[in-house]
């Protein structure tokens, strides 16, 4: 078999439906959109959660809260997963983006204190718990904020 030879499957293209072309098409006259009304008409339709009139569910919800725009959002890092690192590391930011440890890009990093930590690592983070803090030092580490 070759490539010019290939074929799709039986049933798994379809064919587009030619509207507006006449009687002899099937689809002439009218176009399948039935006569005259609000979606036979050119941009016809209605809106996204119009409701007829009727007030639409969403506005008839009361509205709750609000959406701080200084919040700061840390990404979370926790003791155990500074296990996998070599004795004596530096840990920084750059680094637990590098390892897959932290995927998405957010604020800054912070290191809680789930788990425990068998290695002696240098970390730099943007913010600690202090139980993580307590838990690097009594390993032997040392702890920057930046």
């Amino acid at each position: 078999m070759n490539l010019n030879e290939m074929k799709y499957n039986e049933g798994a293209r379809h064919s587009r439906k030619i509207i507006g072309r006449g009687q002899g098409s099937g689809h002439g006259k009218t176009a399948g959109k039935g006569h005259k009304g609000q979606n036979a008409r050119s941009g016809g339709g209605v809106a996204i959660g119009f409701e007829g009139g009727q007030t639409p569910f969403f506005k008839s919800m009361p509205k709750r809260g609000f959406t701080n725009f200084n919040r700061v959002e840390y990404a979370v890092v926790n003791l155990s997963d500074l296990n996998r690192f070599e004795e004596g590391t530096n840990v920084t930011p750059e680094l637990l983006k590098q390892c897959g440890i932290v995927k998405k890009q957010l604020d800054g990093i912070k290191v809680l204190g789930n788990g425990t930590l068998e290695k002696k690592v240098n970390v730099t983070c943007n913010k600690i718990s202090k139980a993580a803090q307590a838990a690097i030092e009594k390993a032997g580490g040392t702890v920057e904020v930046i």
